[in-house]
Parts: structure tokens; sequence; C-alpha cells
């Protein structure tokens, strides 16, 4: 049974965790006219809080980390996606280099100036993970707040402590795109 989190909440990942795949899902406003392209990455941080090297920036065209245990999800350019998840990352836990101490995870709206579009206009947006030794999800976050005015979100983040994998739920919402997090972690 999966834990449901709240907003700033943490939990302890299962010892002897090691593959668990990462999916986000949203359900975007179809009546505005425009597509929306939502697109997940993820920030390989190290204890001072930047990626150590550039492929530590894992997305669309990067998707796989240097030490192999982060592949990114494929990018659903829509929001239509048949499966629960919009976009999905494999981890594999064990392989994370031991200068990783975190990896963020953050949805940005692509064109979100352009087109006129937030998260506001996003529904239903979750993050969950799933055990894939049992294909079972074992967390979910569901963010629930009106993001009127943002158009990134720091959806949550895995973080080690004592050699234990922890899960924070963040619901973190910006009003820059993804420049901005390429400034705040490189």
């Amino acid at each position: 049974m999966a834990i449901n989190l709240s907003k700033g909440e943490r939990v302890s990942l299962d010892k002897g965790l090691t593959n668990i795949e990462v999916g986000l899902g949203w359900d975007p406003n179809t009546a505005t006219g425009e597509a929306y392209d939502l697109d997940a990455s993820a920030f390989m941080i190290n204890a001072a809080g930047k990626i150590p090297c550039e492929e530590n920036f894992i997305f669309y065209n990067n998707k796989f980390s240097p030490d192999g245990a982060v592949e990114g999800a494929d990018d659903d350019r829509t929001g239509d996606s048949s499966s629960m998840d919009d976009e999905l990352l494999k981890i594999n836990l064990s392989k994370v280099d031991s200068a990783i101490s975190e990896i963020i995870f953050v949805v940005t709206i692509h064109n979100a100036e352009e087109r006129k579009q937030n998260f506001g206009q996003v529904r239903n947006s979750f993050i969950r993970i799933i055990d894939k030794a049992k294909n079972e999800e074992i967390i979910k976050y569901e963010l629930d707040e009106d993001y009127s005015i943002e158009k990134s979100i720091e959806f949550g983040r895995l973080y080690r402590r004592n050699n234990e994998w922890k899960f924070e739920a963040m619901g973190r919402g910006y009003k820059e795109d993804l420049n901005f997090f390429l400034s705040k972690y490189n």
C-alpha cells in the first residue's frame, strides 16, 4: 500500500530498495487552445547543492547520468499519455555516485511565457515512487495547491542521509523557466 504524502513530508525508503521508477503525471487544460509540453528533469546534486558536471542534469536531451544510475524520461509533448505517468524516470539507487547527496525532480512548462501557460492550468499533478522489484507504488504526493503564476515546480527529491535514501514531497513553485534551475544548481 502506497504512502500518500503532503507537502513537506518526508519518508525513508526501505533498506535494500534498489531499482525504482519516479513517475510524474498531470492533466493540462486543453480548452486553452495551445498544446502543453511539460518536461520532467532530474538534478543530481552534491553536498554543496550543485551538479558536479552538466551530465548530472537529466532531461530529454541527456537521458543518462554519468554513473548509469538515472535514465531520463521520454518527452511526452502533450500530457495525453495513456499510462498513469506522463513521464517516467528509472533509477538504480545502488549505482548513484557517492558524491551525489540528492536528486531533485523538476517539471517545467516548455514555452510557458510565449503560450501564456502556468501550472494553475494543469490539474491532477503528482509524483510517485514505484518499487520495480514488486512493480508496486510505494509513495505518492499529489500537488493540490493552485500554482496560478508558476511555470515550474520542484515536485520532490530523493536524498541520502547516513547511507539511507529518503523522499521529500516538495511542491515548490517558481515563476521562472528551466534556465533558472540550471543557474541555481550549476
